[in-house]
C-alpha cells in the first residue's frame, strides 16, 4: 500500500478505532489513542512486507481488538501475580523457598540452551510477542523461529526430567 492511499485510510477509520478502543477495559496508563497508533503501525508493517490484507479496514480493527484483549490480559496476569504473592499481608516461607527452588531449575535448565534459543523464549514468554512481531524484530523466518522454539522447549522438558528424576 502507498503511503498516501495509508494515510488517507487512517484519518478516515481513526475516530472509529477510538471509540473501538474505548469500548474496551483498558489497564490505567494504556490510552485508545496508544492502542489505535500500535494497531496502525502494525498494519503498515503487514503491507510493507507483502502480507495479502483483502480490507485494510477489517484488518485495522481486527489488529486494534488483538492489542485491547493483549493489554487486557497483561493487566490481569500482572494482578494476579500481585495476588498470588501475597498472603495474608505477606509471602508463605514455602513461596519464597520454592521460588529459589524454581529459579536455581530455571537458570540450569536456561543454561543449557543457546544464546538464540534463550534470546526467542524471552520474546515469547516474557514480552509476550507473536512469532511475526518476533520474525520482523529478529527478521529471521517464522518457520526457523518456530522451529527453535520448540527445539529449545525439547530441551528444557528433557533436562527438567533429569532434575527430577
Amino acid at each position: 500500500m502507498e503511503k498516501d492511499r495509508f494515510d488517507i485510510l487512517s484519518r478516515s477509520i481513526r475516530g472509529k478505532l477510538v471509540a473501538l478502543a474505548r469500548s474496551f477495559p483498558l489497564p490505567s496508563g494504556v490510552e485508545p489513542d496508544d492502542v489505535v497508533q500500535e494497531a496502525m503501525i502494525a498494519l503498515w508493517v503487514l503491507t510493507e512486507q507483502g502480507y495479502p490484507i483483502q480490507d485494510a479496514e477489517a484488518m485495522a480493527i481486527r489488529l486494534t481488538k488483538n492489542i485491547c484483549v493483549g493489554h487486557h490480559r497483561k493487566a490481569r496476569l500482572e494482578l494476579q501475580a500481585l495476588t498470588h504473592d501475597n498472603y495474608l499481608g505477606g509471602t508463605e516461607a514455602t513461596v519464597l523457598t520454592d521460588r529459589e527452588d524454581l529459579k536455581r531449575i530455571q537458570e540450569s535448565i536456561y543454561g543449557s540452551l543457546t544464546t538464540t534459543q534463550r534470546e526467542y523464549l524471552h520474546l515469547r514468554n516474557d514480552e509476550g510477542l507473536s512469532l511475526d512481531e518476533i520474525a520482523t524484530l529478529t527478521g529471521k523466518p517464522k518457520t526457523s523461529i518456530k522451529s527453535t522454539l520448540s527445539k529449545a522447549r525439547k530441551q528444557m522438558l528433557d533436562k527438567f526430567c533429569k532434575l527430577i528424576s
